[in-house]
């Protein structure tokens, strides 16, 4: 990680750093070095601790008494609870999406899954992942964003990003990076014309079948060892 910053803010370290977590440019168990973060960074120790500290808040990093700051080790089994509760928030998010959103939702969420649809194409097309993964990370975000963005309420879309970036956390770092399917393109078609012909029900089944395929044989086999 060689951020191009100068003086960087403590803003400019937590987002960027949140950023790297959950794409997967740290391992699982690395320690995030003070000295080292602050000297990437160009900024002051105190700035760094604040970001770690936030950061562990947040869940997306751990602390440990005398050992520091480290991303946390996700089991199989972590990453099924934290699936769990994804689903919950983002069913309910767009259900209420589904029941308040008017035409600029639904032209905000075609826009957003048309971004996303173009990269996984092009990632299923080349098979290149490389620097591709920030570009398609944010570009799944935007979509499943966009999907609750009309839900009403602050507090679940706050609960549902920090739930979000820990899902994308434990799957980038337990599968080292690779956690891209084809079948999601699919998957993601279905959610959208699920939430665009206004079925809550069908839409709530098909982002279940999403997540939860990431978590299932033989995929998952490809990339975690026992």
């Amino acid at each position: 990680m060689e951020p191009d910053r100068q003086h960087s803010t403590s803003a400019d370290v937590y987002d960027d750093m949140r950023q790297g977590l959950v794409i997967g440019r740290f391992d699982a168990g690395e320690k995030l070095r003070s000295e080292i973060l602050r000297e990437q960074y160009d900024c002051s120790a105190s700035t760094i601790r604040e970001v770690l500290f936030r950061l562990s808040c947040d869940g997306l990093v751990n602390f440990i008494d005398q050992k520091g700051f480290r991303v946390p080790h996700i089991t199989l089994d972590d990453l099924r609870e934290i699936a769990e509760m994804r689903i919950m928030l983002e069913c309910e998010g767009a259900a209420r999406s589904i029941e308040h959103g008017d035409i600029h939702w639904e032209a905000g969420l075609t826009a957003a899954h048309h971004k996303l649809r173009h990269i996984e194409h092009k990632l299923r097309t080349t098979g290149q992942m490389g620097s591709n993964v920030t570009v398609w990370c944010a570009a799944e975000w935007e979509f499943h964003r966009s999907l609750i963005s009309a839900c009403g309420s602050e507090f679940l879309l706050e609960l549902h990003r920090n739930v979000y970036d820990r899902f994308r956390l434990g799957l980038l770092t337990l599968m080292k990076g690779y956690a891209f399917r084809e079948k999601g393109i699919e998957e993601h078609e279905a959610i959208l014309q699920a939430a665009l012909d206004r079925d809550p029900d069908l839409c709530a089944r098909k982002i279940r079948d999403h997540l939860m395929k990431n978590l299932e044989e033989p995929f998952v086999s490809q990339y975690v060892k026992p």
